[in-house]
C-alpha cells in the first residue's frame, strides 16, 4: 500500500480528490445561493452586520460558483484560493464561530425526523486548509494547468529544435 500511495503522490494524483470536492463543494454553495436569489442572502448578510450586503451577496455567490468551478478543473487554483479563503474565514468569524467547533449539532430525534442546531466552524477551517492545501501542493494531474504547463513545454521544446537550439 506504500508504495501505491508514493507512486500517486509522485505523480500529482494526490490532490485530485481534493481538488475535485472543493471545488464541487464551493460551486454548490456559490450556485445555491444565486438560486435562492442574492437579495435573500443579503438580507442575511444585513442582519449580521456585514457592509454593503447586497454588494458582499453577490460577490460571495460569485467568488463561490466560479471560484469553484475553476477549482474543479484545476485552472487559477491559487489565485482563486485568496478570495475563497476570506470567504471562509468571514463566514467562520461572523456566523459560526459563536456555535463551537462540531459542524453537528443533534439537538434532539423526533416524530419529523433529527433535529440540528447550527453548524460550527468546522467545516469552514476543512475548506480553509484544503485550500492552503492545494496553492502548496499545486492543483495536480488531472488539472488545466497541469495539460497547460504541459503544452506550454512541448511548444518550447518544439520552437527550441525549430531553431536549432540544442
Amino acid at each position: 500500500m506504500m508504495e501505491f500511495q508514493k507512486r500517486m503522490a509522485d505523480r500529482g494524483w494526490s490532490q485530485l480528490p481534493l481538488r475535485l470536492l472543493l471545488g464541487f463543494g464551493l460551486a454548490a454553495h456559490g450556485l445555491a445561493k444565486l438560486e435562492r436569489g442574492p437579495e435573500q442572502f443579503a438580507v442575511v448578510l444585513a442582519a449580521l452586520g456585514v457592509p454593503a450586503p447586497h454588494w458582499a451577496a453577490w460577490a460571495t455567490a460569485l467568488f463561490e460558483l466560479l471560484g469553484g468551478l475553476s477549482i474543479l478543473a484545476g485552472l487559477f487554483v491559487t489565485a482563486w484560493s485568496l478570495p475563497l479563503a476570506v470567504v471562509m474565514l468571514t463566514a467562520m468569524f461572523a456566523v459560526h464561530l459563536p456555535y463551537g467547533f462540531s459542524s453537528v449539532k443533534l439537538r434532539a430525534v423526533d416524530a419529523a425526523g433529527a433535529q440540528f442546531g447550527p453548524p460550527g466552524y468546522e467545516l469552514n477551517l476543512l475548506y480553509l486548509v484544503g485550500l492552503l492545501s492545494l496553492v502548496l501542493g499545486g492543483s495536480g494531474r488531472g488539472s488545466l494547468e497541469c495539460w497547460l504547463r504541459r503544452w506550454r513545454d512541448q511548444r518550447r521544446a518544439a520552437d527550441a529544435v525549430a531553431v536549432g537550439a540544442p
